[in-house]
């Protein structure tokens, strides 16, 4: 083994022995390795991935069930896209007339593809908790065999269910050399053995009362971190609402302002963020919005730039219903339209344009302030410096609540509970 690089652990090695076994030898087309936090499991997918002759992003495609938890991988230098790009494409029926007008449509709907690429002979589905089993289902009709890997302590995926991580051919349990001695992980083991986090300080940790923290220190914590994460609803609309209070911003400004971070809350498959269409902006993407302007009908438009990529979205239409009464003006699949004909209305102080022909453009966006985030929308992501107010409580399975919410955090962790 390359010296530069550290040893396989006892378990880390009997996992790489039964993948190679099941790779070469065995008709299954399922490997499920699981892997607490700490265990390296990203590092030894790597690694035995080029000890089976295969090539990542070639003969070994690296799959995740969101944008940002593929961001994790291709940070860590694995090429990496997301299930749906690998596997279904999109279609959308739309019926014009003769003058170019929507006569009748249908909404965006996923097809599983006919075949996939013949070059890939393994697929590595990192984050499998966060997969329904539909989308298993879809994934194994290709017949190519599946290392589907992740952390059986998280929360399971929002409105599914997944099966597969409940009979792993193996876990991973032992915390490699060089996290060893890091609180986070120290921390997440306990909080899987189901004890509770007690106040103090313990290096890069630390766990206060929600008592203890005035203005000014919650400022403080607030603007430093990289991510706030929270258990309600709730809870996020207040921390957002003071964060920006904190950054200067008054509370008659209630449309996004230049360089904020906001996070998009609907599917649009429509819309790729990058060139090659790998990611799109679906619902829990976080990003930075720019040029932000209202317009008529309940519509803006701004550029966003997710977290996790370099280029800007530009002309993006979203409803600015959230921001000025706390729900959307338009409904789910709506689209912003170019006006034909159309005349203005007064609707008590408001200026409103009523429709008559349109012409169809794009779905209208849906965005909201990100500054904090529930557990759900910040899974499958990693950040350097992690608040966490402590919700666990509030839900049946806290202690999974509790577990995602720390390991979010590399470098170092704020609870308040």
């Amino acid at each position: 083994m390359d010296g530069n690089k550290p040893a396989l652990t006892a378990d880390q090695q009997e996992a790489e022995a039964l993948i190679e076994a099941w790779y070469f030898h065995l008709n299954t087309q399922i490997f499920v390795l699981c892997g607490y936090a700490g265990t390296g499991k990203t590092f030894l997918v790597d690694h035995v991935v080029r000890a089976l002759g295969l090539v990542a992003g070639e003969s070994a495609a690296f799959v995740a069930p969101t944008g940002k938890a593929a961001s994790v991988l291709i940070k860590a230098g694995v090429p990496a896209t997301t299930v749906h790009s690998l596997i279904y494409t999109r279609e959308e029926d739309i019926e014009v007339d003769e003058n170019g007008e929507v006569i009748s449509e249908q909404f965006l709907r996923f097809v599983r593809r006919e075949s996939i690429d013949s070059k890939i002979k393994l697929i590595v589905l990192d984050e499998t908790s966060m997969v329904s089993d539909d989308v298993l289902r879809d994934l194994l009709s290709f017949g190519v065999k599946c290392l589907c890997c992740g952390d059986p302590a998280q929360l399971p995926p929002v409105g599914g269910s997944n099966t597969l991580l409940r009979s792993p051919v193996i876990t991973l349990r032992e915390i490699v050399r060089q996290e060893r001695d890091n609180p986070i992980v120290r921390l997440a083991e306990r909080i899987r053995a189901g004890e509770r986090p007690q106040y103090g300080e313990y290096g890069s940790v630390s766990v206060v009362p929600r008592r203890s923290l005035d203005a000014a220190a919650r400022r403080k914590l607030f603007c430093e971190a990289d991510q706030i994460i929270v258990g309600t609803n709730r809870t996020r609309a207040l921390v957002n609402r003071e964060v920006r209070a904190f950054r200067g911003i008054p509370p008659e400004r209630i449309l996004p302002e230049e360089g904020e971070k906001i996070i998009c809350t609907l599917n649009d498959w429509s819309k790729p963020l990058d060139e090659r269409g790998d990611f799109h902006l679906v619902n829990g993407i976080i990003g930075t919005c720019y040029h932000v302007r209202e317009q008529l009908d309940g519509l803006g438009q701004l550029d966003f730039q997710p977290e996790f990529l370099p280029d800007r979205v530009e002309d993006l239409p979203f409803d600015t219903g959230i921001f000025v009464r706390g729900q959307y003006y338009h409904g789910y699949g709506n689209r912003a339209c170019l006006l034909t004909n159309g005349i203005l209305v007064h609707e008590g102080n408001r200026e409103m344009l009523r429709r008559f022909k349109v012409r169809r453009e794009d779905t209208v966006c849906r965005f909201e302030f990100a500054y904090a985030v529930t557990c759900h929308k910040a899974q499958g992501s990693e950040y350097g410096f992690v608040v966490v107010v402590d919700e666990s409580g509030f839900f049946e399975n806290g202690r999974e609540w509790l577990y995602t919410a720390v390991t979010r955090a590399k470098k170092r962790l704020v609870i308040i509970r």
